[in-house]
């Protein structure tokens, strides 16, 4: 990647490495004389290769090694946004972890600066920098149990119309975070602030807002976090290239680039990021580029298990470089602990459900997808285990209101001329899962293969 895309490595928030931490031959005492020609190690960097060879081999079941965790601790980008949420946030499942994957539809670097236009026009075909704003353009929950559980994770399409956090009124919920960094911005710009500062710290209010208004909107508490830009999304696929996919149908679309024949295919990064943001075309639009984006994860991590990028110290490192330049997680995010809990995301004990709307509106003058907020909470607390409120709302299930096959207001009814449902009825075999498919939108993708989608 050109000089130009590096992090800052004088950003506020990073990690700075400790100091005469590194490489450095110890201040004091003769250096060893050489007994026969040809190079050799040092005690110390010999120590430290063999820790790393022995990790390889770890990484071929926990996913990271000791290596790997200290390439991360050394710069990865790490926000504070969570700890105002804490203190409200709803009482979790004892050992479980939600996290929350943030996909920020911004063409600027980290301090806000510009990329290059025939970057952003070439490569990322996402037309001028000055489109898209901060618009959070995926919002996926994934909910990982204790034990080695299943995980489910839930997509919430970005065009849902709720109340935005700190009495902000309603608007889409994908513009929570522009909404809070513009009126961050103003002040702190009144105060003197400015520069990358002032990105920064507009960044963070952007990043509170998003969190609390998908924590209240869902009804669970958000552990952890981590935000991507459309250049991480260009720069995990440049390292894993060629991603696998699979489509029902061919598609060719001017606005995102997307042009592939259908059935099972490669896409170098460039055509995987067109996949994964395509909505014009697709008979169910934007809520069919959920689906691509659930498919371009699941074919991801499907193909770090099959051929062994964990065990490839060099694509990992070149998979962490991109963490550490294009990822932003919270300060409290044990990478190593979660880590080990990666077997379950890419052996295929994980899937994705899509949230359900009631329907398509438009409000303020844009078309918004309407929501029943009390059945998006019941619904996603009954799939996480998350204690229902004492308020007499019932539970989502396959008879809750609304989540059968054939409502009017629920997916696939009448009154929602967007829904799908998924084949085969109802997947809840032998209580496995506690609401039926047809309480989503469209069918459940399974994380773990390369699952064909429109």
């Amino acid at each position: 990647m050109p000089e130009p895309y590096r992090r800052d490595p004088h950003r506020p928030g990073g990690r700075p490495r400790p100091q005469g931490a590194g490489r450095g031959r110890p201040a004091a005492g003769p250096r060893p004389r050489r007994r026969r020609s040809g190079r050799s190690l040092a005690p110390g960097r010999a120590a430290r290769l063999a820790v790393c060879l022995t990790s390889a081999l770890v990484m071929l079941t926990s996913g990271v090694g000791w290596c790997a965790y200290h390439w991360l601790d050394g710069g990865v980008n790490t926000s504070s946004a969570l700890d105002a949420l804490r203190g409200d946030a709803p009482r979790g499942r004892d050992g479980a972890v939600n996290l929350l994957l943030i996909g920020l539809d911004s063409r600027k670097d980290m301090n806000g600066n510009d990329l290059p236009k025939e970057f952003v026009q070439d490569e990322l075909h996402a037309g001028s920098s000055d489109i898209g704003g901060y618009n959070t353009n995926t919002l996926i929950l994934m909910h990982i149990p204790a034990g080695g559980a299943k995980v489910t994770a839930f997509s919430i399409p970005r065009d849902d119309y709720v109340e935005i956090a700190g009495g902000r009124g309603e608007h889409k919920i994908k513009e929570a975070y522009g909404i809070a960094k513009a009126e961050a911005e103003e002040k702190l710009a009144a105060e003197g602030v400015k520069g990358a500062e002032l990105e920064h710290r507009g960044r963070e209010a952007g990043r509170e807002a998003t969190l609390a208004t998908v924590q209240h909107f869902l009804g669970v508490p958000i552990d952890h976090f981590a935000e991507v830009n459309l250049l991480g999304f260009y720069d995990i696929a440049k390292v894993v290239q060629p991603v696998p996919v699979c489509l029902k149908h061919p598609v060719r679309d001017r606005y995102s680039g997307a042009d592939f024949p259908a059935g099972p295919q490669q896409l170098d990064a460039r055509q995987a990021l067109a996949f994964v943001r395509q909505r014009h075309g697709l008979p169910a639009g934007d809520l069919d580029r959920t689906h691509r984006q659930q498919a371009f994860l699941s074919s991801v991590t499907h193909k770090l298990q099959e051929q062994g990028v964990w065990s490839d110290l060099g694509k990992l490192q070149g998979l962490f470089d991109v963490i550490k330049k294009d990822v932003v997680i919270d300060n409290r995010w044990n990478i190593l602990d979660f880590a080990r809990q990666a077997p379950n995301l890419t052996g295929g004990n994980a899937e994705f459900r899509t949230l359900p709307i009631e329907g398509f509106a438009t409000r303020k003058g844009e078309a918004v997808n309407l929501v029943d907020p009390a059945k998006v909470k019941s619904l996603v607390q009954a799939m996480t285990g998350q204690p229902a409120k004492k308020d007499g709302t019932p539970l989502a299930g396959p008879q809750a209101p609304g989540g059968g096959k054939g409502d009017a207001k629920g997916p696939g009814g009448a009154g929602n001329p967007g829904g799908t449902k998924a084949p085969g009825g109802d997947d809840a075999k032998g209580g496995d899962s506690p609401a039926s498919s047809g309480s989503f939108q469209g069918p459940a993708v399974k994380m773990g293969g390369v699952p064909c989608v429109d």
